[in-house]
């Protein structure tokens, strides 16, 4: 037992600490390794610095007292980044900005004086980053451009489809010819003042008449095949059968109180068998605001004109003319032994030449051109409540592909009840009608000379 009695107190003895020792004057209260007192005690020899020692949980040192002990004896290594560390710090990087350096440094870097900053150079997660194709760009700016585009032409098409004036002008009725091959429009210029100033009217000659009358009427046949379209006009003094009236002038059908564009369509239909598709109307102003809107029209006048009545002197040549110069072209009877064929010739030359400068790519392309048109268009015809924007643009384009210009043939030019009339050669009408109904070419005997 007494055996026992002395291991067990040898235990205790290592277990419990050792009795505090008096210090001297100067001696810390806790002895560290390495800032004054020897690892073994005092008077022990102090290790060199630079000696390679570093410190371990398992020494002696952190055993006895429970928690790791650090040895600023060992100086820290270099870091390429950080530079040497100071003694008794470890390289721990500074805040971003906590320096006066744009880095956060001194200058430079993070790190300190001269030193890089190492957010510079890292990798972002996932790799670094594909460059930017640039066929992929400029595709997605292609196709960014199409859609605007789209939109603006799907929202211009209904403004101005929805500014259009449209008539009741087409009507059925018993005996109404059966339609045929082909796009058939009656294009018709008015008299009508509508919409025009005192002063408007004294600048363009037009006169202070009032009510209305056709100045112009036209029959174009728009082929459904790759052939010409043909414009045939028709003389407004034609005397011709019209439903209640009897026989009289073309263009009463027009002017009489229960007529309007309905009996004039309806007449054209029986005296040429022919089904009207599409009608479209346009008054002095109109007429006048679509040729500005284009910037003028170049017409080879064939012939010195000099016409008070009509507001124009013209010298021969090929020249550009204006709206109201335009007008008072189509408009004159000063020339030819027969006035009224050479003003159906000069009319159908300037229709032709109107919108075929209207559909060229140098004003549909410009929004310039194209858009100020398009609204000067819309704001200055009528036509029928079948036709629309879509229908113009038809139009125009047939318009544009060289069309056939001719008059309906003529027999004699009678006078009956005081009046001077135009009869047509009735066989010669017929052949030429019924070649259109056919969708085929007008048979060139029958075009005028």
């Amino acid at each position: 037992m007494g055996d026992w009695q002395q291991d067990d107190d040898r235990t205790r003895a290592l277990r419990s600490p050792e009795p505090a020792q008096p210090r001297s004057a100067g001696q810390p209260a806790h002895p560290v390794p390495g800032r004054g007192t020897p690892p073994g005690g005092a008077g022990g020899p102090v290790p060199p610095p630079g000696d390679g020692r570093l410190p371990s949980a398992a020494s002696p040192e952190s055993a006895s007292s429970g928690r790791a002990v650090r040895d600023d004896t060992v100086p820290r290594a270099v870091s390429p980044v950080y530079g040497k560390a100071r003694s008794g710090r470890s390289p721990v990087r500074p805040l971003k900005g906590s320096g006066d350096g744009p880095s956060g440094g001194p200058s430079g870097g993070r790190g300190g004086p001269g030193m890089p900053n190492p957010a510079w150079g890292a990798k972002r997660p996932g790799g670094p980053r594909k460059p930017r194709r640039p066929g992929r760009t400029a595709a997605r700016i292609l196709a960014g451009l199409i859609v605007l585009l789209l939109v603006l032409a799907v929202g211009g098409y209904f403004t101005i489809d929805g500014r259009l004036k449209r008539i009741d002008a087409l009507r059925d009725y018993e005996g109404r010819p059966a339609d045929t091959p082909g796009t058939n429009w009656l294009l018709v210029g008015s008299d009508s003042r509508a919409g025009l100033s005192k002063a408007e009217r004294k600048k363009l000659a037009t006169g202070s008449s009032v009510g209305r009358r056709t100045d112009t009427m036209m029959l174009l046949h728009i082929p459904d095949n790759d052939g010409r379209p043909t414009l045939v006009s028709l003389p407004r003094d034609s005397y011709v059968p019209i439903d209640g009236h009897g026989s009289d002038k073309l263009n009463a059908a027009y002017a009489f109180q229960d007529g309007g564009p309905h009996l004039l369509a309806r007449t054209v239909e029986q005296v040429t068998g022919l089904r009207i598709d599409n009608y479209m109307e346009i008054g002095f102003g109109g007429f006048v605001g679509i040729v500005d809107a284009i910037g003028g029209v170049e017409i080879d006048v064939k012939q010195n004109i000099k016409d008070p009545k009509a507001g124009i002197d013209l010298k021969k040549g090929v020249q550009t003319l204006d709206g109201a110069t335009a007008l008072g072209y189509v408009r004159t009877r000063a020339t030819g032994t027969i006035p009224d064929f050479d003003r159906t010739q000069r009319q159908r030359q300037f229709f032709s030449a109107v919108v075929k400068k209207a559909a060229s790519p140098g004003v549909l392309l410009n929004p310039f051109t194209s858009v100020p048109l398009a609204f000067s268009a819309a704001d200055s015809v009528s036509v029928g409540e079948e036709s629309g924007a879509f229908s113009l643009l038809s139009l125009g384009l047939a318009m544009g592909g060289n069309p056939v210009t001719t008059v309906v043939p003529i027999g004699s030019l009678p006078t009956i009840n005081g009046q001077s009339v135009v009869k047509w050669d009735r066989e010669k009408a017929l052949r030429m009608f019924e070649a259109l109904a056919q969708d085929k070419q007008v048979p060139k005997d029958l075009l005028e000379k």
